[in-house]
């Protein structure tokens, strides 16, 4: 049996906060591993008392730079206390002198993305700038003092792989379709009526927190003329987010996607939702005609999956992971296009054929992504790195 250490402290959004939710009931069923978690105080409520798994909850720091130095001092002792065999990071960046192999689980794009660099200058957000430069050496780093990097997805993988000349394995994250679709409580009355009162509208999703590299901006550009093209039938697009930078996390200014909408003339056809609890979004899914991301920047993209799941056919930016995680369940555009991303929209409405494609495939390919497979391939790379350790030793 293995002991494995999973550092989860960074977990408390977005595709971290996926991981977690979905590898340690998992763990919990495995007689072959004995797992530590250590995690946020907030999310031990949440995971309840998983058999076989022990969970630390941990108050540290929220930012960044003090939780990573709050992992170097004390993350060590636990580790020799709990006598792990291997240590799994989640949070891209590792643990400079751990006591035991340790696998890094490096999933940020952000850090790579020549993009969001530029994004952000034009922006003229230049502390968030100076803090993704420090990150991404941070991260580079963290590569090379791991002694093994795990990507979520083949195109990622390859892009660390040449960003820090380091050897890094891709082993796609997971989807548990079941899990997704068995929350059966209805949706709170707010977002029940805003999905009601569109009714026979068309009606576009997109699932994310504001901020820049998801691309609001191309999205709402296309709207315009996504409306015109279809008048008097209405259009909306409903996001999972305020556009309010007091509602999201992180530091992203939401203001010029706010004054955009307002520019568009575009106020009646965004529908600000806000979040949506994750047991339920399968529902906001299945009510919706088309799922679209602009994103410029992913490391795998787990709303993709989902909407997949549920069979919604996916208007996607043309960048390397959306067509490796999609396929040929997804039509493409270029992602800084509202044109392209209009007409592609068009073309899926247009044809009913096109579309039940989509569908079709879409649920062929979210079926290839499991939960299950991520662990036991994980698990088989910890063997490795352990087996590796007796024989130098």
């Amino acid at each position: 049996m293995i002991h494995l250490f999973i550092n989860a402290l960074a977990a408390s959004a977005g595709g971290g906060l996926t991981y977690v939710r979905n590898i340690v009931p998992l763990l919990s069923s495995r007689r072959d591993v004995e797992a530590t978690v250590v995690l946020a105080a907030g999310l031990r409520e949440e995971l309840g008392r998983p058999e076989n798994v022990r969970l630390l909850p941990v108050n540290s720091p929220g930012n960044t730079a003090r939780r990573f130095w709050f992992e170097q001092r004390r993350l060590p002792a636990l580790l020799r206390q709990c006598h792990a065999d291997v240590l799994l990071s989640v949070g891209n960046f590792a643990l400079w002198n751990s006591p035991v192999p340790q696998i890094l689980l490096s999933r940020n794009a952000l850090y790579t993305s020549s993009d969001f660099e530029r994004d952000l200058r034009q922006r003229g957000d230049y502390r968030l700038w100076i803090d993704n430069v420090l990150k991404s050496a941070l991260a580079r780093a963290s590569i090379q003092r791991a002694d093994a990097t795990v990507a979520p997805s083949r195109s990622f993988a390859e892009e660390l792989r040449q960003w820090s000349g380091a050897p890094v394995e891709a082993i796609h994250h997971g989807f548990n379709r079941n899990a997704f679709l068995r929350g059966s409580s209805p949706l709170p009355t707010a977002i029940e009526e805003q999905l009601a009162a569109s009714e026979g509208a068309l009606r576009l999703l997109f699932v994310s927190h504001y901020n820049y590299y998801r691309n609001f901006e191309t999205l709402l550009r296309a709207i315009p003329i996504v409306r015109d093209e279809f008048a008097p039938r209405k259009v909306r697009l409903f996001l999972t987010c305020q556009l309010k930078s007091e509602a999201n996390p992180g530091s992203y200014r939401a203001s010029g996607a706010a004054d955009l909408v307002k520019g568009l003339g575009i106020r009646e056809n965004v529908v600000e939702l806000g979040a949506v609890p994750y047991r339920l979004l399968h529902h906001v899914y299945r009510r919706c005609d088309l799922y679209v991301t602009p994103a410029y920047a992913e490391s795998f993209a787990h709303p993709l999956v989902e909407a997949m799941s549920c069979g919604i056919p996916i208007a996607a930016s043309d960048v390397p992971v959306h067509r490796e995680i999609c396929g040929c369940a997804a039509a493409y555009f270029s992602r800084f296009s509202p044109a392209e991303l209009a007409r592609v929209l068009i073309q899926i409405t247009e044809s009913p054929e096109f579309a039940d494609k989509l569908r079709i495939a879409g649920t062929v390919q979210s079926s290839q992504f499991s939960w299950e497979t991520h662990l036991d391939k994980v698990l088989e790379l910890a063997g490795r790195l352990v087996s590796a350790q007796k024989r130098i030793s």
